[in-house]
């Protein structure tokens, strides 16, 4: 594959999303309506152990829902999982929640969890995995934060990790965006994002294992897809899909800084999609699938967030569409109907 033609810079994609909705392909989009009246006090008593000299009412004005995962049904219900903080800290918890009537609600008594962007992943060698982002002080570094992703797993409901919080692997301090997937040969997929040095601001690395029981150690030995970012810019997975020819189907995201006017730098933060195909360990060229623009406005948690959309989760439909669910401005969760992004990958 020539990598100088299937690498594009996030202004060059952009354009060309403009160009394929010319000829059609416009997103539906709309918000989740999340009300977690009935559960306030359970949802704002962490946050108020945390954050000092703050009260249960001051908080729950502030509370959002953000970066879902798309809908996991159990026993014919809809459940997701959000990330859910006051709209001025960091301090998240990953809750679930509940469809009735087009609203989500917060499952009573449901599991709570000490993380950022919930990740789900179906039918593992018999295991659901379920993960996010732990973050915690830097104890070197007074005022800093430091991260790794996270991930356990359960036989049949996700219920089942209220009494069993031990994740079974880790990855590396610093490091997110870490996704699997069952591959038809029975071998695990697992897509990962280094930083620094050759990876500088983020690039998505692939490696196979056998066994879930590999996983924490083959984290960081997986090696960089090329040709996917400039150095300025930056992605990863969110979330993988096994097609019907074996390949995988991608969903990620790919994002820029810029600076908006002097001394203000806004981030850019797009849905992509790309095709990897594990036999060749070739990728296809990355494309586009939504904007922050093509949502309602909202303030965002930053004014430097305002332009950011983070993928959760891809449902496709049998009409040739698919309902993709993202975070929007680091506040809000919306979803969005396009075009099956996978489908053309399956067709070759």
């Amino acid at each position: 594959m020539n990598l100088d033609k299937a690498r594009a810079r996030c202004t060059d994609l952009l354009a060309d999303l403009h160009v394929r909705r010319s000829k059609g392909e416009r997103p539906s989009c709309d918000l989740l309506v999340f009300d977690i009246e009935g559960e306030i006090h359970a949802i704002t008593a962490p946050f108020v152990e945390e954050i000092e000299g703050q009260k249960h009412e001051t908080i729950a004005a502030e509370i959002t829902v953000y970066n879902p995962t798309k809908p996991i049904i159990e026993d014919g219900k809809q459940y997701l999982l959000g990330r859910v903080e006051p709209r001025g800290s960091e301090l998240s918890r990953v809750m679930l929640f509940e469809e009735t009537g087009g609203v989500w609600k917060p499952v009573k008594n449901g599991p709570v969890f000490r993380l950022q962007d919930p990740f789900h992943v179906p039918n593992v060698q018999g295991y659901h995995v379920f993960g996010g982002v732990h973050v915690e002080k830097d104890p070197q570094f007074a005022g800093s934060l430091k991260w790794k992703t996270v991930f356990y797993r359960y036989r049949r409901s996700i219920t089942e990790l209220k009494n069993d919080p031990s994740p079974f692997a880790e990855s590396p301090y610093g490091m997110k965006d870490i996704r699997l997937i069952e591959l038809d040969n029975g071998r695990i997929a697992v897509f990962t994002r280094p930083q620094g040095g050759e990876a500088g601001r983020g690039k998505v690395a692939y490696i196979e294992i056998a066994s879930l029981d590999d996983l924490q150690e083959a984290i960081p030995r997986a090696e960089i897809i090329p040709g996917q970012f400039y150095e300025d810019e930056w992605g990863g997975v969110n979330e993988l899909h096994l097609l019907s020819n074996g390949k995988i189907g991608v969903l990620g995201h790919i994002a820029y800084e810029e600076e908006a006017s002097p001394g203000v730098r806004v981030r850019h933060y797009f849905a992509m999609a790309f095709m990897f195909d594990p036999r060749t360990k070739q990728a296809s060229p990355i494309k586009l699938l939504t904007t922050a623009d093509d949502f309602p406005y909202l303030v965002p948690k930053k004014p430097e967030l305002g332009k950011v959309i983070f993928s959760g989760g891809l449902i496709r439909m049998e009409d040739g569409t698919a309902i993709l669910y993202v975070g929007v401005g680091d506040v809000a969760a919306g979803r969005a109907r396009i075009s099956d992004p996978f489908l053309e990958y399956e067709r070759q």
